[in-house]
């Protein structure tokens, strides 16, 4: 399981995040998403690129700006 965290530029409404949110959706390999004003933290299965987040982000009218990383462990 991978996690990263997205800093989105363009997002000034309520319906932007709706909006980013909804794109995420759209992304095989999306488990989880959570969206806020100027940013997001999306959990995948480690088959989502950075691109593919861009995209999903352009789609909902915003720009991403920068993504960052993080690889999590199974809990035991």
């Amino acid at each position: 399981m991978r996690t990263a965290h997205l800093t989105i530029a363009g997002m000034t409404a309520v319906h932007a995040v709706r909006a980013v949110y909804t794109a995420f959706a759209g992304v095989p390999g999306v488990t989880r998403a959570e969206v806020t004003m100027g940013g997001a933290v999306v959990e995948h299965d480690g088959t989502v690129t950075p691109a593919m987040l861009a995209d999903a982000v352009a789609l909902a009218g915003c720009a991403l700006a920068a993504v960052r990383e993080e690889r999590r462990l199974p809990t035991l």
